[in-house]
């Protein structure tokens, strides 16, 4: 079915609008063109009418694709109330991801294994499930559970950040290539990074990419893989992360917004909070077990949350500033970003120019704004309208580059709580 058939088809049922076999077909032929506002509608009143099943999962797709996840998880516990439907059990998940709800996702996909015996691999992937819900001690499970990353990219894709990839090298790739002449100095691989600088400007993308340069394993903690509501029980999943790493090294164990596990114990009313971070430090410090080959490399946007401990030596022991992109990483993240896309006439040089104390972030949010907008042109003139640098300097006018705020913050903390000389490279970016 093409367009004009469907548009004749909607004025259709304007005209017969309690036929409900033409409506259906209507509903699912603008679901199959992306016009999921108007697929909506229909489906709606043929829920109303007709309370079909179909159409519930249809409209929950909808809202899916129009990242309005609430009616779609609400639709779905509705259809699962009654029917354990495969399709039903995978979309509730993936709109409790889409939503934020990453925990109750998990929480949800082990109940559905545990009852059901349903399992998806790709879900899966996407929640990092390692083990068993309660397992965390057993010794014996299998890493082949775990979902590792062997990151396909290294230094040579990191446009800019020589100072970053510089102390990279010195702490963990070095080790690992010449491990007898760092061992001659007291030195082994292995150890801690932290890395620190406004939202959006690398951090997490050069942790991958230290994994691929060594051509070892990656894995990533989200705060929800290590927090849990039981006494106890948040404890032995860091350690079982930690465990994990040191079964599978050389590995890079990434934690992402490293201050959520790792925050000031002072700020802490309960004292769950603060075994966390005790378990934390015992786990960088190999007390019980030897960390070396295991790499470990944190990211924070707010290094001033962190708790001080973790900033002694033998723990995060190189603490790197990770600044916005330079001019010549703008024009790299400029052109990669816009290498698929239909352009013409488009001068990253002086894009980069115009950029800036923009993000990586922002780069991106800037293509993806001119992109909407040549994409809306291309549909009235029914022809591709290519992205031309007149473009994107005009919406370069209406991005405002989400570092400063940051910066703002950061600026006072280096002012005035630099006793330890942390946010020296802070003065040095802004100069002052």
């Amino acid at each position: 079915m093409d367009k004009t058939t469907l548009e004749a088809l909607e004025t259709a049922i304007q005209a017969s609008p309690n036929n409900s076999i033409l409506r259906v077909q209507v509903a699912k032929g603008w679901f199959s063109f992306g016009e999921y506002d108007k697929a909506k509608e229909h489906f709606k009143i043929i829920i109303q009418k007709e309370g079909d099943l179909d159409a519930k999962i249809h409209l929950a797709k909808c809202y899916y694709q129009l990242d309005n996840c609430s009616p779609g998880i609400i639709i779905c516990e509705e259809i699962l109330e009654s029917a354990k439907v495969d399709e039903v059990l995978k979309l509730y998940i993936e709109l409790l991801i889409k939503d934020g709800q990453t925990g109750e996702a998990v929480e949800r996909y082990q109940e559905f294994q545990e009852e059901l015996n349903w399992f998806d691999e790709s879900l899966e992937r996407q929640l990092k499930i390692p083990v068993q819900a309660g397992d965390y001690e057993n010794e014996s499970a299998s890493d082949d559970d775990i979902f590792f990353e062997k990151p396909d990219l290294n230094f040579s894709g990191v446009g800019g950040m020589e100072n970053v990839k510089e102390e990279i090298r010195i702490k963990i790739i070095q080790p690992l290539t010449n491990p007898e002449l760092f061992k001659a100095f007291g030195k082994t691989a292995g150890g801690g990074i932290l890395m620190y600088g406004p939202p959006g400007c690398g951090k997490t993308y050069i942790a991958k990419a230290t994994a691929g340069e060594i051509n070892s394993k990656f894995l990533s903690v989200g705060l929800e893989e290590v927090l849990d509501m039981y006494i106890g029980n948040s404890e032995k999943r860091l350690h079982e992360k930690f465990e994990i790493a040191r079964r599978n090294n050389p590995c890079v164990l990434f934690f992402d917004e490293v201050d959520a596990v790792g925050s000031k114990r002072s700020d802490l009313r309960q004292s769950g909070g603060r075994n966390l971070i005790n378990q934390f430090l015992k786990e960088l410090d190999g007390v019980d077990a030897q960390n070396e080959g295991v790499l470990i490399l944190g990211a924070t946007n707010s290094p001033w949350h962190m708790d001080s401990a973790f900033l002694r030596p033998g723990r995060f022991d190189r603490i790197i500033f990770v600044p916005p992109p330079d001019q010549p990483s703008r024009k790299t993240i400029l052109d990669l970003h816009l290498q698929d896309k239909p352009t013409v006439d488009v001068d990253t040089e002086k894009l980069a120019q115009k950029t800036d104390g923009f993000s990586g972030a922002d780069i991106k949010l800037l293509i993806d704004m001119a992109a909407e907008e040549n994409l809306r042109k291309s549909m009235k003139s029914g022809k591709i309208e290519p992205i031309t640098s007149k473009d994107l300097m005009q919406v370069v006018k209406k991005v405002r580059p989400s570092t400063k705020e940051w910066f703002n913050t950061a600026r006072n903390y280096a002012l005035y709580s630099n006793s330890s000389g942390l946010y020296d490279d802070i003065l040095k970016y802004l100069d002052l």
